[in-house]
């Protein structure tokens, strides 16, 4: 967590999947020095097969009534699906910033999205993808690429298969964030998902500006956020 001048929305930072907060390790202090409040949270789907979108969601709300004024809400890839939950509840949410992400709408799972079979009663892991030096991290050096990959935990499959209530997107302003790079959820499909939000910017990166890109990747979140005061 940092702590900004109190003039400014909090940035509120939500990972994906298989992740954990640790992943905004490089972002956060390019944001703190530029004056941005942070937080952010720990998804209990990444690592606890007992856990789906509606635990995700409630961490994230919770969170979210902890912060006093408005918040910015940064959601990458999976986290967009539980985010889209929260803010449909939340109050103080004045812009919610889809990176790479899951802008799903109500009805919609991961799965479904990507034309899988969904099970009835999904239990147990979504394993590590292989590789995911190269599907997550491409831009990074290899020895940074596999130490963050070290770092990634199973998945609940139930966190994939479990269909949005609600969509707060349709009431809250939305921008998307383009991975050009990503060789986890392709450009094609967030070019879709984007189709969904207010606004669109494009990075060329992989799937982890946040790591690759943190220099850029916050001067386009100060631009949003800043945007979403005015």
């Amino acid at each position: 967590m940092t702590a900004g001048d109190g003039s400014r929305p909090t940035l509120l930072l939500v990972h994906g999947a298989w992740h954990g907060s640790w992943c905004w390790e490089r972002l956060v202090p390019e944001l703190g020095a530029d004056g941005w409040a942070t937080r952010a949270v720990e998804l209990p789907s990444a690592g606890n097969e007992e856990a789906g979108i509606r635990d995700d969601a409630r961490v994230v709300l919770e969170e979210l009534g902890r912060i006093e004024g408005p918040v910015v809400v940064l959601a990458h890839s999976y986290g967009g699906i539980p985010v889209s939950q929260a803010v449909a509840e939340a109050f103080n949410v004045s812009h919610v910033v889809y990176l790479a992400a899951y802008q799903l709408d109500a009805g919609e799972s991961l799965l479904g999205y990507h034309g899988v079979p969904v099970p009835s009663q999904a239990a147990g892991f979504q394993a590590v993808p292989g590789d995911p030096p190269a599907t997550f991290y491409a831009d990074l050096p290899q020895a940074r690429a596999q130490a963050a990959a070290a770092r990634l935990v199973p998945q609940s499959a139930k966190s994939f298969s479990e269909p949005l209530t609600k969509a707060g997107w349709h009431t809250v302003p939305s921008t998307y964030v383009i991975c050009e790079r990503d060789q986890a959820l392709g450009p094609q499909h967030q070019e879709e998902l984007a189709a969904r939000a207010g606004a669109v910017h494009r990075i060329a990166s992989d799937h982890s500006p946040f790591l690759s890109h943190p220099g850029e990747l916050a001067a386009l979140l100060a631009k949003i956020a800043l945007g979403s005061a005015a």
